[in-house]
């Protein structure tokens, strides 16, 4: 059962609001002002509060700021209840932090209504998707509860990329934002030199396309299938809709998107600073996360030189430096790692 702290320092309001929360079946905790409130809410850890505006010693706004402070309360969905109905009141109280309000006197529904929106949206931000097109659909169908148009679509059209074929070039205009639902995709770009760059490697569950359509660009990188692949298309307009709608659903969507981000964020600062043995036993440890244990990892020499950042000789020969101290062991294409610690060594050492 969820709990809810209910401060209000009207005793017939925290009665009647109590009993209402109760017999819809919430475990009720109260407090009669603002500093008790404080203490309670730290002590009882509730699932949601319901606050008072105005109230004698500290008012509504702070507690909130009190709590909005702390770690371990200032996630915790907070409703005011409010006498007062401008919106200088409101806007202050959202300012703070405050998530939704209710303007006195109010009835059971509306009561209820609110409780149960803002529970279900905390359990929404919270809840974990699978990192495929079924999680995606999944997500969609829930945030269109919220505020997620309902134009939004959950159905899409599924590509099927064979291994080495373009999925799209530098300078095109972007359609779509791809998830990938099975199989692996670079993106590459030409440098001055004449050779590929890599600038990215995404795997199930990934995301990629996306900076363009959000930057309102061409596409700066080219991208292609590193082996056979399954591609969800999302057009540029629900993938838009997502990033610019209500809060908990675009911050909710945006943690999708930032595992990319933060590892592309890695891979470059790995280029720029570590040497060649390093970075190849680093780009073998993460490709060897996206195999199954006891599985090879199958990828060219020519896209694994261009994820570590050096030509394809220098590659092989570091592989056969890796497969000398038994670090891996090496079958055409296919690469098998023997002692992951070792290469975790030669990561952080090299």
């Amino acid at each position: 059962m969820k709990k809810i702290l209910l401060i209000e320092d009207n005793p017939e309001i925290r009665e009647n609001t109590s009993e209402i929360l109760d017999l819809a079946n919430y475990v009720v905790v109260t407090a009669e002002n603002g500093r008790k409130g404080v203490d309670v809410c730290k002590k009882e850890k509730p699932d949601l509060i319901i606050c008072d505006i105005m109230m004698p010693d500290l008012d509504g706004y702070g507690v909130l700021h009190i709590l909005s402070k702390d770690p371990e309360t200032a996630a915790i969905p907070f409703i005011f209840l409010t006498a007062k109905a401008e919106k200088s009141d409101m806007r202050k109280g959202m300012n703070l932090g405050a998530d939704d309000y209710l303007t006195k006197p109010f009835d059971d529904t509306e009561l209820l209504s609110a409780v149960e929106m803002r529970l279900k949206k905390t359990e929404f931000f919270k809840k974990n998707y699978t990192r495929d097109l079924s999680g995606l659909i999944s997500f969609i169908t829930e945030a269109k509860e919220f505020s997620l148009p309902q134009n939004v679509t959950s159905e899409y059209k599924i590509r099927n990329v064979k291994r080495k074929d373009t999925i799209y070039h530098e300078g095109d205009s972007p359609n779509f934002v791809y998830l990938i639902n099975n199989g692996k995709v670079k993106t590459w770009r030409i440098n001055q030199d004449g050779k590929e760059f890599i600038t990215g490697t995404y795997v199930k569950g990934d995301f990629f396309g996306h900076l363009a359509v959000m930057e309102g660009g061409d596409y700066n990188d080219s991208a292609a299938a590193m082996e056979d692949c399954e591609l969800a298309l999302m057009p540029q307009n629900d993938f838009l809709s997502l990033i610019y709608s209500e809060h908990e659903v675009a911050a909710r969507f945006i943690k999708m998107l930032a595992n990319n981000i933060n590892e592309n964020e890695k891979k470059l600062l790995s280029l720029a600073y570590n040497s060649v043995r390093a970075r190849t036993a680093s780009t073998v440890l993460d490709l060897q996360k996206n195999v199954k244990q006891g599985e090879a990892i199958r990828t060219s020499r020519e896209d694994l030189a261009g994820m570590v950042g050096t030509s394809v000789e220098t590659v092989i020969r570091t592989l056969s430096d890796f497969k000398s101290e038994k670090l891996i062991e090496i079958d055409g294409r296919e690469i098998k790692v023997l002692n992951a610690a070792g290469l975790e060594k030669v990561k952080k050492f090299s």
